[in-house]
């Protein structure tokens, strides 16, 4: 999900910015209030899709890292049991 939210994002932006041309056209006008719902549409769709795949990116690396600490535990019991039947008996 980390990866395709901004996409998510830059779509809604080119959506955004269709619309500011489109109210260009009908109003054939540039004025603030004839692109500022296409403005706010871009930068609402940027900053979402952004805001989620940082979210995403942390939570990836965060998951990554608690795995890779189990992983070193796991390893370091295996070789403590294996050293473990490896030692000579004591009777």
């Amino acid at each position: 999900m980390g990866r395709i939210a901004p996409m998510f994002g830059f779509i809604g932006t080119i959506f955004g910015v269709i619309k500011i041309f489109y109210d260009i056209a009908l109003a054939n006008t540039v004025e603030i209030g004839v692109i500022s719902t296409g403005l706010y549409q871009k930068m609402i769709s940027s900053s979402g899709g952004l805001v989620v795949g940082v979210i995403a990116f942390i939570g990836y690396h965060w998951v990554n890292s608690r795995l890779d600490k189990l992983a070193h535990r796991m390893e370091n019991t295996q070789i403590e049991f294996l050293d473990m039947l490896n030692e000579p008996s004591k009777l």
